[in-house]
């Protein structure tokens, strides 16, 4: 499970920089080049990690990151990065609700291990799943559909976990009750993940605008569709 970190930096040049080197060492990542862009790419994608920078049009890494913060319902690190080197400005930045300040110019590997140090600390609650709103985190056995908690029993969550890490990949009804209730009679099996199912879909599916995030393939299974 690749974990997510989110750039937000208004010079382009250094934008690819930064996303280049994350992508060489494996983790997921996407964009905003200023903080009104950032906050609906945040709310979006919940990622791990943001990368901000402090100084940015329209809305400020500062402004970013106090907003970030007031965001109760997600955890997430930020480490900023500025111009400003002065102490009293690093200690401002940690205060604003940073985790790490890092000052420009800098080398991309000292980036990378600044990562690696904050999510060293924070890898519990970056497991996770993140598609169009909705989140799971298998660790903390938690749910979220655009920010808001949903409450799933352990049946619910046990299929919308085995669902998103098999996207767009269609799941008989033997498979899914496998997840849950691998011993259950054959006879029973159908009725019974088809139930499971029904209250998944009531609590996961609250936009009838949306397409529907679990589609029945007629005479094969179920499909979580991952659709933007």
């Amino acid at each position: 499970m690749k974990q997510k970190i989110m750039v937000v930096e208004d010079d382009k040049l250094i934008r690819i920089l930064i996303l280049t080197y994350l992508k060489k060492y494996g983790y997921e990542v996407v964009a905003a080049c200023d903080g009104e862009e950032a906050k609906v790419v945040y709310q979006e994608h919940l990622p791990c990690l943001i990368i901000l920078d402090r100084m940015l049009p329209r809305v400020s890494g500062e402004e970013f990151c106090i907003w970030v913060r007031e965001q109760k319902h997600h955890e997430v690190s930020i480490i900023m990065v500025s111009a400003k080197v002065r102490i009293a400005d690093k200690i401002s930045g940690l205060r604003l609700g940073a985790d790490a300040y890092l000052t420009k110019p800098f080398d991309p590997n000292e980036l990378i291990a600044q990562i690696e140090a904050v999510l060293r600390r924070t890898e519990q609650f970056c497991q996770k799943i993140v598609c169009d709103g909705l989140c799971i985190m298998p660790r903390k056995g938690k749910v979220l559909l655009d920010g808001m908690d949903i409450k799933l029993t352990k049946y619910e969550f046990s299929l919308l976990y085995y669902f998103m890490q098999n996207p767009e990949v269609v799941l008989s009804r033997e498979q899914l009750m496998r997840q849950i209730h691998p011993n259950m009679e054959s006879d029973v099996m159908d009725r019974t993940i088809d139930a499971h199912i029904k209250k998944l879909r009531e609590k996961i599916e609250a936009y009838p605008s949306k397409p529907k995030r679990i589609e029945t393939v007629r005479g094969m299974g179920y499909k979580f569709v991952s659709f933007k």
